[in-house]
C-alpha cells in the first residue's frame, strides 16, 4: 500500500525528538511527552455540546471505528514488506473527564526499538472536559503528521458535526 516504514517512523520517531530511550507507558506520560516532541502537536477546542453527551460518543464511536487490525504492504523490485498493525482504543470516563486513548501495536514488520506498552504505542489521546452548561472542552495530543483524518474524527465524534469513522488503511 503506502510508506512502509511510516509506522516505524511514528512509533520510534513520535515523541521525544532525537535520541529516544523509552516511550510513554500510559496515557499521562504521553500527555507529559507530547510538548517537547518535534513530531507530536496539542490543541484545544470548545464545542457547543454537553459533557454527558461527548463522553457517550467517545464510549460509542471509540469500539466501532477505532477498534481494528489493518495489514499494509509494499513493494519495490528489491523488497517486499507486510505491516501488520492493531489499533486499540480506550475510553474511560469520570464525572469531569472522559478520555480517548489510542493505541498503536505493530503486530508484524515493524521492530519494536524501546518498552512497548501493554496495547501498544500511544498515538492519540484525546480529554473532554465540561466548560459550561451546554458546551465542553477538548484536548487533543496527536501526531503532527499522517493522522489528520483521525484528528477530524475525534473532533467531529466532539461536536456532533460528523459521527463517521476515519479509515485507518490510509495513513
Amino acid at each position: 500500500m503506502k510508506l512502509p516504514l511510516f509506522p516505524l517512523i511514528t512509533a520510534a520517531a513520535l515523541l521525544l525528538g532525537g535520541c529516544v530511550s523509552s516511550h510513554p507507558q500510559n496515557a499521562q506520560e504521553f500527555r507529559d511527552a507530547v510538548p517537547g516532541a518535534w513530531s507530536a502537536d496539542f490543541e484545544t477546542l470548545t464545542v457547543n455540546r454537553p459533557f454527558q453527551d461527548v463522553a457517550q460518543t467517545f464510549r460509542q464511536k471509540a469500539p466501532e471505528c477505532l477498534d481494528v487490525r489493518i495489514r499494509t504492504t509494499s513493494q519495490t523490485n528489491m523488497s517486499y514488506q507486510v505491516i501488520v498493525t492493531k489499533y486499540n482504543p480506550t475510553v474511560v470516563v469520570g464525572d469531569a473527564r472522559a478520555e480517548l486513548h489510542i493505541q498503536q501495536d505493530h503486530e508484524q514488520g515493524v521492530m519494536n526499538v524501546t518498552k512497548k506498552p501493554e496495547g501498544g504505542y500511544y498515538l492519540f489521546v484525546a480529554d473532554a472536559q465540561p466548560a459550561g452548561a451546554d458546551q465542553t472542552k477538548v484536548s487533543i495530543y496527536r501526531p503532527k503528521m499522517g493522522y489528520q483524518h483521525v484528528t477530524q474524527a475525534i473532533k467531529g465524534w466532539a461536536s456532533g458535526d460528523n459521527l463517521g469513522c476515519p479509515d485507518l488503511a490510509k495513513i
